[in-house]
């Protein structure tokens, strides 16, 4: 390292030197298996409080903010062993909707003396791929353990440790749906840690009960007909923002909302899973297009023509903030959770999602924990997978009583699986569990869901007709995935 008229300079071997005035060119010319070894030596060794304060965006913006440390050395004394976590869920503030909560880890060290490193990551969900990716290809030896997101395990599983030696009773006992979203070529490859987000419909009890609806809707057709008369009875008394279904209609890049939306309605009616296990491609046939026209007459007439841009937190607000709505379509984490110190929260029930002609089914989503084929503590991650698979375990044996007025009806049987309390011996009628096609599709997951996304919403915002959007769709997913193996049939559930 020198200096040169004031600037210091960085000599990078085998590479040319570069004023470090000019962060960009640093980070440009550090091969990115140095960036990746420097940036998990300073997670190891700086103050991690410092950079838990820090957002990145991308690794780019990691090395230039880690360039500097580039030639300094750790000189800190042996410590415990610590391993380090990749939080999925991380939000860019610490402590703010993290996959595990402080009090876990902190009991999890007192337990048994090993340290964990809940670590910062990007914002955005591309971004925390694209990072993730770049580490596990570089065969980075840290981060020990990943929060892998349900739609990421067909992408990430080659490079995640086989978990069935590990937690084979655990995997016996957990829902068929949970594991089989997690098995990569007959890997488990992330065992499910969080309650997962089950798709639900909620409603305004009081309002079914002012129309004399003695019970939520269990079809869609029956869902459009209590919309339409509650939302002409509301605004026959003033409330002229009121409408009768409330959902998320916007291309969003951090949400899989509006394709697991779609799926919903298109496999209700028979129309396939887009994408079907053995590869054939089912979005091009009479069931998804009438799936699809039904949602976008839903638009300017039960729902607000606004709608189509509504994410899942406008929909959300505007059924429990300014309670002008009958009806949303949401998760179940929301409901139990989230909901809690809301305005309308004394006046909501859930349900399951409406049916269709074929079948009744909700999609599902979450995050689980793998551990990284690299890992040098792969015998303390499993320890921390076991500790927290234990104390869900006993989240979910405890008799929850919530503060509030709450109505469960016909919910999904998985929730069993997932708030206990919500699920009443006996009772049926409640949706299966849809998955989307990630696991089939692996790497090319993204772009199938970005396909989808947009032929649909093209469809809502009717720039576009269902079948020809369908057909579009179709002609995509195959250049794609590299197949012809379009499915013209109806498809099945």
């Amino acid at each position: 390292m020198a200096k040169r008229a004031g600037a210091t300079v960085v000599e990078v071997k085998g590479s040319h030197s570069v004023y470090a005035s000019q962060p960009g060119a640093v980070a440009a010319l550090i091969p990115l298996s140095i960036r990746i070894r420097t940036m998990i030596r300073v997670l190891r060794c700086a103050d991690w409080r410092w950079f838990a304060s820090h957002r990145f965006r991308d690794l780019g913006m990691a090395a230039i903010l880690l360039s500097a440390f580039l030639l300094s050395g750790c000189r800190k004394p042996a410590q415990p062993v610590t391993i380090t976590f990749f939080d999925s869920d991380f939000r860019g503030v610490p402590g703010d909707h993290r996959m595990i909560p402080d009090a876990y880890l902190q009991e999890f060290t007192r337990e048994t003396g090993i340290r964990v490193n809940d670590l910062p990551t990007p914002e955005d969900n591309g971004s925390k791929l694209n990072l993730m990716m770049d580490l596990l290809r570089s065969g980075a030896p840290s981060p020990d353990l990943y929060g892998v997101d349900m739609i990421w395990a067909g992408t990430m599983g080659e490079y995640l440790v086989d978990l069935q030696p590990y937690f084979a009773s655990e995997i016996s006992s957990q829902d068929r749906d949970f594991i089989e979203s997690y098995r990569v070529q007959g890997k488990v490859v992330a065992m499910p840690e969080q309650p997962l987000g089950v798709q639900v419909l909620v409603y305004r009890t009081d309002l079914l009960a002012k129309y004399g609806y003695k019970t939520p809707p269990r079809t869609w057709d029956e869902l459009e007909k209590m919309a339409a008369r509650i939302q002409a009875g509301e605004r026959a008394q003033g409330k002229k923002d009121f409408w009768g279904f409330v959902w998320a209609g916007a291309i969003a890049t951090d949400s899989e909302q509006l394709t697991m939306e779609g799926l919903e309605w298109q496999a209700a009616e028979g129309g396939g899973h887009i994408i079907e296990s053995d590869g054939k491609i089912s979005v091009n046939n009479a069931n998804v297009i009438r799936a699809w026209e039904r949602a976008a007459h839903w638009v300017g007439s039960i729902s607000p023509s606004s709608v189509v841009s509504y994410t899942a937190t406008d929909a959300e607000n505007k059924f429990w903030v300014s309670g002008e709505a009958a009806f949303l379509l949401s998760h179940a984490i929301v409901y139990e959770i989230f909901a809690e110190d809301k305005p309308f929260r004394d006046q909501a029930g859930v349900t399951s999602v409406p049916a269709g002609k074929s079948a009744r089914v909700a999609t599902i989503g979450g995050y689980a924990l793998g551990i990284s084929r690299f890992s040098a503590h792969r015998a303390e991650a499993v320890q921390l997978i076991q500790f927290l698979l234990r104390r869900q375990a006993e989240f979910r044996s405890s008799t929850r009583k919530p503060d509030r007025k709450v109505e469960y009806f016909e919910v999904p049987p998985v929730m069993r699986e997932i708030y206990p309390w919500w699920y009443k011996p006996g009772e049926s009628g409640g949706s299966e569990i849809v998955s989307r096609p990630s696991a089939v599709a692996g790497s090319n997951y993204e772009a199938v869901s970005k396909a989808y996304t947009h032929a649909l919403h093209s469809v809502l915002t009717r720039e576009s007709t269902a079948p020809a959007a369908a057909l579009a769709l179709e002609n995509e997913l195959v250049r794609v995935m590299g197949n012809d193996r379009a499915q013209p049939g109806t498809g099945s559930h």
